[in-house]
């Protein structure tokens, strides 16, 4: 198995680390990459405004989960660095990591900054000992008159030892400390990953400071995606997208569908566990049913947390709780955000061009068909069907009758 290490204070992680990392992984054929944030980073001082130690992990995170969607190679994002005691030394890391791998081939990816002064590092002699150097530049300059004569000088010091050097084509330099100054006026949102740049936001990191509870589309929408799992940002865009244009066409608010598909799915990568906790603290009664069943809970945590975090009205509220299961008589917002979520682009399911097609040609034919879906779909897989969802079924086949009488 071929690991790589990708270590660094990621202060924040930005799209110059995510693309040295998917280009290295690519290069190396890795079977799986690690990121380790650096408690205390032994080359130099964590700006004055660095946030806690679990948000630099949480935001690593959520970049590891962004370059494991794109490169398809599994990403760990380790936490080894950020509990040990004392400087992060990757002498110490890598130790720990060969007795954890002993059969792997370890690769350390860097920047060129630190290749170029390795020999300087920590105990230099013991990290080549365990892992070959894989060196990225991330400007064009940074090419072979630079890489060539540090290449030569640690395979003469230390003999034996793996170097890949690599230059990333087309990469504009990233500074953190500019980075940094330009969170405030918004200047640094083109460097981030949305869901990252979200989790700024929402955090209130860098001295950023937007009141959640008053957020344009803009600022609403990668804060969103901050909550989710990166595979999940593609249909979540997707339901926004589908239900303004739902709203549009049968006389909804358009405003209230993007915020509430923007929404819909804030706590759906929860677990169980996760999801009660959030039940207790906003006093949601649950059913039997929704006791058991996981895939039901995020529209009530949900619904929850967009008005407790977000400041969402009823109307949003309203729709996020009933995009799972439908009910009798929904409002136009609850059906528009019901069907958005069944039918945004990146929905494949047999049927779904044919409920597409309902859907925008009567609003409540297509409301019928897809609870009748979601129906048929359950009996076939022996799933029990909340009751919500058969008397929405049931009330719609009632007023379709009516309107044939």
């Amino acid at each position: 198995m071929k690991i790589g290490i990708y270590g660094g204070s990621f202060n924040p992680p930005h799209l110059g680390h995510l693309a040295a990392a998917e280009s290295a992984a690519r290069y190396l054929e890795l079977d799986r990459l690690m990121l380790i944030p650096a408690g205390i980073p032994p080359h130099k001082q964590l700006s004055a405004d660095a946030p806690a130690p679990v948000h630099r992990l949480a935001m690593t995170r959520l970049m590891g989960a962004q370059i494991e969607l794109d490169t398809l190679i599994p990403v760990e994002v380790s936490d080894m660095e950020l509990t040990r005691e004392g400087k992060s030394y990757t002498s110490d890391t890598l130790r720990l990591l060969h007795e954890r791998y002993p059969d792997a081939e370890l690769w350390l990816l860097m920047g060129t900054d630190m290749f170029l002064t390795f020999h300087l590092w920590h105990a230099p002699e013991e990290i080549v000992r365990h892992a070959g150097l894989c060196a990225f530049g991330r400007t064009e300059r940074d090419g072979e008159e630079v890489f060539a004569p540090q290449r030569a000088f640690l395979g003469e010091k230390f003999p034996g030892c793996r170097i890949v050097t690599m230059t990333l084509p087309n990469l504009v330099e990233i500074s953190s400390t500019e980075l940094r100054a330009g969170m405030v006026s918004g200047e640094s949102e083109k460097m981030l990953a949305p869901q990252v740049y979200g989790y700024i936001l929402r955090e209130h990191l860098y001295g950023t400071n937007l009141d959640l509870k008053h957020l344009t589309i803009p600022q609403l929408r990668p804060i969103a995606l901050s909550y989710l799992k990166a595979k999940r940002c593609a249909h979540v865009l997707g339901t926004a997208a589908t239900a303004v244009k739902l709203a549009e066409k049968y006389g909804a608010d358009a405003h209230r569908a993007e915020v509430a598909g923007l929404l819909h799915d804030c706590t759906k990568k929860l677990s169980m566990a996760e999801q009660l906790a959030l039940c207790e603290r906003y006093g949601i009664v649950l059913d039997e049913l929704e006791k058991k069943a996981l895939k039901l809970l995020h529209a009530k945590t949900g619904a929850a947390l967009a008005r407790d975090v977000f400041g969402v009205d009823d109307e949003i509220y309203n729709a996020i709780l009933w995009h799972t299961t439908g009910k009798p008589n929904m409002t136009v917002l609850e059906k528009v955000i019901y069907l958005a979520d069944f039918i945004e682009p990146t929905r494949d399911f047999p049927g779904v061009d044919t409920l597409r097609r309902t859907v925008w040609e009567d609003l409540d034919r297509g409301l019928l068909m897809g609870l009748e879906m979601t129906v048929e779909e359950m009996q076939e897989m022996g799933s029990p069907i909340h009751v919500n969802t058969l008397t929405a079924r049931d009330y719609l086949r009632g007023k379709e009758n009516e309107g044939k009488a």
